[in-house]
């Protein structure tokens, strides 16, 4: 039986699947414009590209309202006889024209339709673990699998899809384009082992995409990397959605909560102690 530490190191190929958020409200107020990002992108696509010819790289589209595919190099192999150049031009269309359907769907649905409106994280990131694990069980190869504001209502989703990442040896990478830092994030690479980068210069944003992110698992291990200074390990209460530092547990599913509750919504558990309110007990920090 081959280990899944072996099966991961096996060869010097690499699967990047790159989650790409499209967010319209953040690009709009971001520093640096979507097109000169989705450039810098492409450049980063073509040297992964370039260090293997067996290097396979699919990018993902994160909207508001939807996720989806809209690059997928194997569509690029000599055998296809489809050059490489013109797969992004493909690329960069499809990244218009799913722009342009999610700010349809998003504009169509006045629930999601705000300037604090998140992207789609959780479904992207399922998209990419399904596409990692259906090339992990293809049999023929076994590539080393690489990897705007939190949307509180995906916490469960998002940290489903982490810990699914962990238990597969994927390491999630994370590039920061915006000012505010992202605790989804943060939390993702630290517990799948991946890089958590927020670059200080984006007009140099290839290079930081091509010295930190292109290298391959094997090589990480003799390099100095960027370290996260910190991790925001704050959860988002079940009944309301929102990041607390304090809440309620359930004891039988761990669900939680911001407010004392006398069933748990989640399993149907019911407590019979009565708990105090947090936000009436007295500072113990000292």
């Amino acid at each position: 039986m081959t280990s899944a530490h072996s099966k991961l190191y096996s060869d010097d190929v690499s699967l990047v699947v790159v989650v790409v958020d499209t967010n319209p409200f953040f690009w709009a107020a971001a520093a640096l414009p979507f097109a000169d990002f989705f450039a810098h992108l492409i450049h980063f696509v073509n040297s992964i590209l370039l260090l293997n010819h067996l290097n396979r790289v699919v990018v993902i589209a994160a909207g508001v309202s939807s996720c989806a595919y809209i690059l997928d190099s194997s569509d690029a192999s000599p055998s296809g006889g489809v050059g490489v150049s013109d797969t992004f031009d493909k690329a960069s269309r499809k990244a218009e024209e799913f722009i342009a359907q999610d700010a349809r769907a998003t504009a169509a649905n006045s629930s999601v339709a705000s300037a604090n409106a998140a992207s789609l994280l959780s479904g992207a990131l399922s998209l990419a673990l399904c596409y990692i694990q259906r090339i992990f069980r293809s049999g023929t190869r076994h590539p080393q699998p690489r990897g705007s504001p939190d949307g509180p209502e995906q916490y469960v989703a998002v940290m489903n899809s982490i810990f699914s990442a962990q238990r597969s040896m994927v390491p999630i990478d994370s590039c920061i384009v915006g000012t505010q830092d992202s605790a989804f994030l943060q939390q993702a690479s630290y517990i799948t082992g991946g890089v958590y980068l927020k670059p200080q210069e984006l007009n140099g944003l290839f290079q930081y995409l091509a010295a930190v992110f292109a290298t391959d698992l094997h090589s990480r291990a003799f390099l100095r990397l960027p370290k996260t200074l910190g991790v925001d390990f704050r959860a988002s209460c079940f009944c309301h959605k929102k990041t607390i530092d304090m809440g309620y547990v359930c004891s039988v599913c761990l669900s939680i909560f911001c407010k004392n509750q006398k069933k748990c919504s989640t399993c149907g558990s019911e407590f019979s102690r009565v708990m105090p309110d947090l936000n009436s007990m007295p500072d113990q920090s000292k």
